[in-house]
């Protein structure tokens, strides 16, 4: 193996999952992109739907360890998604008075 390959690890349902949901995190803007790009929330819309996907073509032909994987991680991606499209709070000022 020369010094620029690295070893992947092995393709499995687990990989698959992770990967979408790091690739979601990317685009939400809680991971920062390693190329310094900046979050999309279109993107990122677009690889939760890719999960919603998986799981309902996988349907019943899941180990419960993957289920609840699949399952966690659209909840936990969804949840992230409404918070990124919330505008952000504007800063408490203090008022001295």
């Amino acid at each position: 193996m020369s010094e620029h390959e690295h070893k992947l690890p092995a393709a499995s349902f687990e990989f698959l999952v992770l990967s979408l949901k790091v690739q979601a995190e990317i685009h939400l803007g809680v991971i920062p992109a390693p190329d310094g790009a900046e979050a999309d929330i279109h993107i990122a819309r677009h690889t939760i739907d890719l999960l919603k996907v998986l799981q309902d073509k996988t349907k019943g032909n899941l180990s419960l360890e993957e289920q609840r994987l699949l399952d966690n991680t659209l909840t936990e991606l969804r949840f992230r998604f409404i918070q990124a499209m919330k505008p952000a709070a504007p800063a408490q000022t203090e008022t001295n008075g």
